[in-house]
C-alpha cells in the first residue's frame, strides 16, 4: 500500500521506516528539513509541504496524522482536509483526546472521507519491536488498512485490532497510558523502598534481572528498569522531574465523570505533579501549622 506520514519524530519517522521495511511506499512530510532528510536516509519519499505530499498520492488517498496532540492536529488534518476528496482517509495515530477524534471524524464526514483514531504504543522499540495499534473506525475501513497495520504491529495477527467506532481507539490508549502511570509508580516506589534499605546492601540492578524471570512482575516496563540500573544504579545524573503527557489527566477526568474509582492511577497522576513543586509550598505551610499549634520545630531553608 501506500500512504502520506505527516509527522516525522520519534515516532512517525520509525513507523513510516518499519513500513518501507515491509514494502510499502511512504512519502514523508515535516516542516523540519532534517526530518525529511532523515526519512530520505530510510528509503521514505521526502516531499517539503503538505500539498507535494498528498500530490504524491493516488486515490484513493491515505494520510497519517503523526503530530503533537491539540492544535497542531487540528491544524494539520484541515489543511489536508482540503486536500482530499471522497473516498480519501485521515488516520490519526498520535496521543489526541478521544473526544476530539469524535470531533474529528464528524468534520472530515461531512467532506466523504473517512476517519480512524489510531492509539499507538510502543514508543522508541516500536520500529524493530513493532507497535501496539488500537483502532477506532468503521469496520470496513479498518480492513482495508489491514496490511499497513499488520506490518506496524509486532506480528500480523498480534498487537493490532479495532476496538470501537470513531473515538474508541484513543479512548482505549488513553486508558492504556493511565494504566502505564500506575505501573510505572509501583516500581519507581518498589526500588526507592529497596535503596533505602541501607542495612541489606541492596543490589537493584540485580533485584531487576532476578524478577525478569518467572516472577508476577516480570513486565517490558521491568525489562526497561533493568536497562536503567545497569547505566547508573543510583540514577544519580537523572533530576527527580517528571513529565505527564495528558493522557493520565484525561483518564482520571474521565474516571470523574462515569463516577469511576481510580485511586492509583490520580495518585500516579498526582506524583508527578509533586516531583515538579521544587518550591513544595504546601509542605512549608505544613509544617508552619504544626509549629503554630504545637510548638514543633521548623527546619529552616538554607
Amino acid at each position: 500500500m501506500e500512504l502520506a506520514m505527516i509527522g516525522l519524530g520519534k515516532m512517525g519517522l520509525n513507523m513510516a521506516t518499519r513500513l518501507v521495511r515491509g514494502g510499502h511506499r511512504v512519502v514523508g512530510f515535516a516542516p523540519s528539513a532534517e526530518s525529511v532528510q532523515a526519512a530520505i536516509n530510510h528509503g521514505v519519499e521526502g516531499t517539503h509541504s503538505l500539498e507535494e505530499a498528498v500530490g504524491k498520492l493516488k486515490a484513493p488517498r491515505i494520510v497519517w496524522v503523526m503530530v503533537p496532540a491539540g492544535q497542531v492536529t487540528d491544524e494539520t488534518i484541515e489543511k489536508v482536509s482540503h486536500l482530499l476528496s471522497k473516498g480519501d482517509l485521515v488516520i490519526d495515530g498520535g496521543n489526541s483526546n478521544y473526544k476530539d477524534s469524535v470531533r474529528r471524524a464528524a468534520l472530515l464526514k461531512t467532506k466523504g472521507i473517512d476517519f480512524l483514531d489510531c492509539g499507538t504504543s510502543g514508543g522508541v522499540w516500536g520500529l524493530n519491536e513493532g507497535y501496539s495499534l488500537m483502532i477506532g473506525g468503521q469496520p470496513e475501513v479498518t480492513e482495508k488498512m489491514r496490511p499497513v497495520f499488520e506490518t506496524l504491529a509486532p506480528a500480523a495477527d498480534k498487537g493490532w485490532g479495532r476496538v470501537g467506532p470513531q473515538g474508541a481507539g484513543h479512548f482505549v490508549k488513553m486508558v492504556h497510558n493511565g494504566i502505564e502511570y500506575g505501573m510505572m509508580q509501583s516500581f519507581a516506589e518498589g526500588f526507592s523502598i529497596m535503596k533505602a534499605k541501607k542495612d541489606f546492601e541492596l543490589d537493584l540492578a540485580q533485584i531487576s534481572h532476578v524478577w525478569q524471570d518467572g516472577s508476577v512482575v516480570r513486565s517490558w516496563l521491568l525489562d526497561l528498569a533493568a536497562l536503567a540500573l545497569d547505566e547508573n544504579a543510583t540514577l544519580d545524573e537523572i533530576k527527580p522531574w517528571v513529565a505527564d503527557s495528558g493522557e493520565g489527566r484525561w483518564t482520571v477526568f474521565e474516571s470523574i465523570d462515569l463516577d469511576v474509582p481510580a485511586p492509583v492511577i490520580t495518585l500516579a497522576l498526582q506524583m508527578r505533579f509533586a516531583s515538579r513543586d521544587e518550591e513544595n509550598f504546601s509542605a512549608r505551610m505544613l509544617a508552619a501549622l504544626r509549629n503554630q499549634f504545637g510548638g514543633h520545630v521548623v527546619k529552616k531553608d538554607k
